[in-house]
């Protein structure tokens, strides 16, 4: 069963080709891939991010308050109705990340949202978290508000799940057909040939991590994907401007290149 309870620290950085090569040939000394990443090909992850009519969950986000939290479905790829998919509670606690969530088929997800009423548990569903995503939604009059598709790089290390270090790039969005089985396409939020790299672990960073990012001189960044959508959608609507979403590549990319 994938792990449905995680509590980290996450620390991000932007970074582009150049360093990413950089970065690969280190961290492979002390890191493996997870098991999507296929001869270190990326992979599509998919979300769709939930809110109130009035968008308070990312506006109070973004405020930076020492608690938030956020509702998202997520997939990996495109789904079907009856694909697994992950309904999850994401919170951040004085700096503390969160994240509670369950297995559900994406139909009964779509479903758990509208309604607010728990499905019946499957044995693949957690039933803590159906408890806690029905209070969430309780409380919470929530629809879905943004598309967020990214194709990421990730690795573990040897002999632990704790450090975790993830390379996100592509990152593209919309704000129709806001379904996970219509498909990966969406505008680009951030400029090609950049990524973000995050550093997630609930321990203290190792020092062969921590004197790579001095020598590289790789530096911290604030760094939200709904939260650099939404900026992004205000500024456009502000403009009067009309936002479009071309078709991107899907995920999958073959890493051998910048390796």
């Amino acid at each position: 069963m994938a792990i449905e309870v995680f509590n980290r620290f996450e620390y991000k950085y932007r970074i582009d080709e150049k360093t990413l090569t950089r970065v690969i040939d280190e961290i492979e000394k002390h890191m493996v891939t997870d098991s999507y990443c296929k001869n270190h090909s990326l992979y599509t992850i998919a979300n769709i991010y939930y809110d109130t009519g009035d968008s308070y969950l990312i506006r109070q986000s973004l405020s930076k308050p020492p608690y938030k939290e956020k509702l998202r479905l997520r997939s990996y790829g495109v789904p079907d109705m009856d694909s697994e998919a992950y309904l999850e509670i994401k919170k951040k606690v004085n700096g503390l990340v969160n994240k509670r969530r369950t297995a559900l088929k994406l139909g009964e997800a779509y479903d758990f949202v509208k309604s607010g009423a728990k499905p019946v548990k499957r044995e693949y569903m957690n039933g803590q978290v159906l408890n806690e995503l029905e209070y969430f939604l309780r409380i919470h009059d929530v629809a879905p508000k943004t598309y967020i598709a990214y194709d990421r790089l990730a690795y573990f290390g040897k002999g632990s799940d704790d450090l975790r270090i993830s390379f996100d790039t592509n990152i593209r969005s919309r704000r129709s057909e806001l379904r996970l089985e219509l498909g990966d396409h969406g505008s680009l939020l951030l400029d090609k040939g950049l990524y973000i790299m995050e550093i997630k672990t609930s321990l203290a960073m190792p020092v062969w991590l921590a004197d790579m990012l001095t020598e590289l001189g790789i530096h911290r960044t604030s760094f939200s994907k709904y939260g650099t959508e939404y900026k992004e959608y205000l500024k456009q609507g502000s403009r009067g401007e009309r936002r479009f979403y071309p078709a991107l590549a899907r995920g999958g990319k073959d890493m051998a290149a910048a390796l």
